[in-house]
């Protein structure tokens, strides 16, 4: 039994759905059952909760083998660490007690790098798995830089202005991997039952691009002129606020962009196994172009 986490989200219901194919006995974690598709429902376990509380995973976990792992957003948290470490807690108590085998945990790039001292959401997260690891569970962590998807944040601004926006460099190259990847990547992890040990899997996409890399290739992609634009990362952070995120949380994506900024992204070497299939330009034939016609 295989227990998913963010079943409704877009990297978890990817992955379920992938789990699925293969034909594989499914428990998922969910608020609203209603989000999951007819056809998956009934072809799954069904745990209705929250994975940050104590009730619920002791119940989801209960019997299974193997966990998928990822943390949903929390905008509003008083800290990054309250959003990553201790929504994970109860979880790590009860993959001691339920003996859990094997967990796959999507996190972030940049372990032993003096950029992840500072670095918000990605040292949040790398504390997160160091407490996973902590119950002796064998385990792999998906290190992941940017996701292609977070692009479609900005769909409007694509459309309406031709442009989107970071504070990051708009020349620095950068991986950043498609989250069909990643699932694809956590999918074969979770029906595999010959690895041990505890070690990490970056999902790092086909090439390093800018972002001016990449406006370039969603013009030629969407037939229309599209340029990126730096801003300054005290906009960056007051976007985040004007949307109602707390200032700790905003801060965590601003120490985040900072770091990436200074190359915490391409601390990881590229290599045949972390190079994953999915280019940008696929990317965006397959699901910005959809999107922006749409």
């Amino acid at each position: 039994m295989i227990v998913i986490t963010a079943p409704t989200g877009n990297i978890g219901g990817q992955v379920l759905e992938k789990l699925l194919e293969a034909d594989a006995q499914v428990r998922v974690i969910v608020r609203d059952p209603g989000k999951l598709p007819d056809n998956v429902r009934t072809r799954i376990e069904v745990v209705v909760g929250s994975h940050a509380d104590q009730e619920t995973v002791h119940s989801a976990f209960a019997g299974a083998d193997a966990l998928f792992w990822l943390v949903p957003p929390d905008p509003k948290a008083p800290s990054v660490e309250s959003a990553y470490v201790d929504f994970t807690r109860p979880a790590a108590d009860a993959i001691k007690e339920h003996n859990i085998q094997r967990v796959v945990v999507v996190t972030a790039l940049g372990r032993g790098t003096l950029m992840a001292e500072h670095s918000g959401y990605v040292k949040a997260s790398l504390i997160m798995d160091d407490l996973i690891a902590s119950t002796g569970v064998a385990m792999r962590q998906l290190t992941m830089p940017s996701f292609m998807d977070n692009i479609l944040f900005q769909l409007e601004p694509i459309k309406g202005k031709g442009m989107f926006f970071s504070p990051i460099d708009g020349d620095l190259k950068l991986p950043s991997c498609a989250t069909r990847d990643i699932a694809a990547v956590a999918a074969t992890l979770l029906t595999d039952d010959s690895w041990s040990g505890q070690d990490h899997v970056a999902v790092l996409g086909p090439k390093d691009l800018s972002w001016n890399d990449m406006a370039g290739i969603m013009t030629d992609v969407l037939g229309k002129p599209i340029r990126f634009q730096q801003i300054s990362f005290d906009d960056y952070k007051a976007q985040f606020l004007k949307n109602g995120m707390s200032d700790a949380m905003a801060q965590g994506m601003t120490d985040m962009a900072i770091a990436k900024n200074e190359g915490l992204d391409k601390a990881e070497p590229r290599t045949p196994r972390n190079t994953t299939p999915t280019s940008f330009r696929t990317w965006c034939e397959t699901i910005l172009k959809p999107a922006f016609d749409a």
